[in-house]
């Protein structure tokens, strides 16, 4: 089973780097005498993206002089401390000293800074959740937030949280909203920086995407190199997408002098890694290993990130090709575990947004229905007079508000149901998708494992299927997927477990099979698959399919084994000619069609 390449969004380590990219710009600043205690407070806050020395100074300077502060003004430094705090990566112990200002301060522009930034720290956080709810929150309160300085503020934390749960066309309408937005002085770098991150995540930025290179040109024009060096790493990224690691290489060589001089994490660990993808791309298979052995030597031992699972993934296909099965195991193991991090954020992230949408619905359809019982009960108390029609009219009402309240909670339920189902299923062929299907196959082998049961991991790949994309188009390509998902499921038993894997590769775990039975069962479907030609215009489609196949009599239970031997025995199938089965022993005898 193949490691697939596919096209992953920012997540939450764009969001990161880009805050706190713009936190850390470096300009010159003189810490100044309190004279004004508003004034003072009010001008370190204008520091707090443009020098963060200086506003971690003049926080000190303030409490160490102890001047004289109205409540306003009290209040305002409580913002500015808890504003540190999130600045240090302390999102705990800013969050009631957040709330509080939310709560109490009686300053509607400092409340909605503060809740802005308290959403900011709860997604961080991965309190999807209580972050959802604020989002929904701000956007009922933004009509009424009408300094810039704060409505730029309040956006610029709506785009990157909205961003963070996918919501792309939103976030994309609140970064264009920021330019709108900036005060007299500043430049658009913030803005652009938040319309790149939301278009990257939506897929529609390119290496030549206009707005890319404007967000790069005004971020070096108003010397914010580090969310310049940010939007850079982005365009390297796209190089790679287009299968250009020359175009990376040459880029990471001219940011390279930059990132070492700031030292900032996220770029040092990006910048690495994509060396290391531009590298095996090149066919530069050490160069590749060493620059991935690099990242990896960054980062904790507990980290989970994309960056990390890029690595890692360079250096699997790396061990792969040369051999090293004992390495390549290794770093597949790894790779999972960085796999599944990202999933299962990506998951809770989908879920909160989705639960948060769900229980705003719930409550606006309770307002109404609390509406609709008052107005029954006003015209019950103006009609008490009345005959038996009107108290038979008012059962009537009654009757119709019950049934609107059934109708909309079984609509709410059978969306809930719609939403399970769509994350565990592939849209295009109806079976398990790559993350369900490994779940539920580690789930089965542990079962099997208790009783010594017996299963067999099939890996199935079609044989030159981009040739049919590129001669027929995709939608007879999409045609042919369906049709061999079909075909293979007439060759299964209901306990079997059938899954894309990804593109044109599917996965198959046959429960309580034993090693000559997958075999049987295997060849069954290579031929079913072999028999069953498609036809377009008049021309016949044929199609076939490299199988590769390893059972737990040799291989093991643990689910990373098994399919790193599915895996090869599927490669030497495709290199013996394809349209045949292999096992996963090098003594097997070939399968042929």
């Amino acid at each position: 089973m193949s490691i697939g390449r596919q096209r992953r969004g920012p997540g939450t380590a764009l969001a990161g780097l880009l805050l706190c990219a713009l936190m850390q710009a470096n300009y010159a600043a003189d810490t100044a005498k309190i004279s004004d205690a508003s004034a003072f407070l009010d001008q370190t806050e204008s520091l707090r993206i443009k020098d963060h020395r200086q506003f971690i100074q003049r926080l000190e300077q303030i409490h160490r002089e102890s001047p004289t502060l109205s409540t306003a003004d009290q209040w305002h430094l409580r913002y500015l401390d808890a504003l540190e705090s999130s600045l240090d990566g302390k999102y705990v112990a800013a969050e009631q000293p957040l709330r509080d200002v939310i709560d109490h301060s009686g300053d509607p522009m400092l409340a909605a800074k503060a809740s802005a930034l308290l959403m900011n720290n709860l997604a961080v956080g991965r309190r999807y959740e209580d972050a959802f709810k604020l989002t929904q929150q701000l956007t009922i309160d933004l009509p009424r937030i009408q300094d810039k300085t704060v409505r730029l503020q309040v956006l610029g934390y709506l785009s990157q949280v909205l961003n963070l749960a996918g919501q792309t066309d939103l976030a994309i309408k609140y970064a264009h909203m920021m330019e709108d937005a900036v005060p007299p002085g500043m430049t658009s770098c913030y803005p652009r920086s938040k319309l790149v991150a939301a278009l990257w995540n939506a897929k529609r930025l390119t290496s030549s995407s206009p707005e890319l290179k404007q967000a790069i040109d005004t971020c070096e024009a108003s010397r914010q190199p580090i969310v310049a060096t940010a939007m850079q790493l982005i365009l390297g990224t796209l190089h790679l997408e287009e299968h250009q690691p020359a175009k990376t290489l040459s880029l990471l060589d001219q940011i390279a002098p930059g990132i070492q001089v700031n030292h900032y994490y996220p770029h040092t660990l990006s910048a690495q890694v994509q060396r290391a993808q531009a590298y095996e791309q090149l066919g530069k298979d050490e160069d590749a290993r060493k620059a991935a052995l690099a990242a990896v030597a960054m980062a904790s031992p507990d980290d989970i990130n994309d960056y990390l699972k890029d690595a890692y993934e360079v250096l699997y296909r790396v061990a792969k090709r040369h051999g090293n099965t004992t390495s390549a195991l290794a770093y597949y193991e790894h790779y999972v575990a960085q796999d599944k991090g990202s999933l299962d954020d990506a998951t809770a992230q989908a879920l909160a947004y989705q639960t948060v949408q769900q229980q705003v619905l719930t409550h606006k359809l309770e307002t109404e229905e609390l509406g609709k019982q008052n107005s029954i009960l006003r015209l019950q108390q103006a009609l008490d007079t009345k005959a038996v029609e009107t108290s038979r009219l008012y059962i009537i009402l009654l009757l119709a508000a019950f049934g609107f309240i059934v109708l909309w909670l079984y609509r709410l339920k059978r969306s809930q149901l719609g939403f399970k189902r769509l994350s565990h299923h592939d849209s295009l062929t109806g079976i398990f998708n790559h993350q369900h299907f490994i779940g539920e196959a580690e789930r089965v082998l542990n079962v099997l494992q208790k009783k010594f049961g017996h299963a067999c991991l099939v890996s199935i790949d079609l044989d030159h299927f981009k040739q049919v994309n590129d001669t027929h188009g995709h939608a007879m390509g999409d045609a042919v997927l369906r049709r061999t998902v079909a075909v293979c499921q007439q060759q299964l038993r209901p306990a079997d477990l059938f899954g894309r894997l990804g593109g044109e590769e599917f996965g198959i775990l046959l429960h309580e099979c034993s090693r000559e039975q997958g075999m049987d069962i295997a060849n069954r479907i290579r031929i079913a698959i072999g028999a069953s030609p498609m036809e377009k215009d008049g021309d016949v489609i044929s199609i076939s399919a490299s199988v590769g196949l390893a059972s737990t009599d040799t291989s093991g239970y643990q689910l990373q084994r098994l399919c790193m031997e599915a895996d090869a025995a599927l490669y030497r199938a495709k290199r013996a000619g394809r349209n045949r089965v292999i096992a996963d022993t090098e003594n097997d005898s070939l399968v042929e069609a």
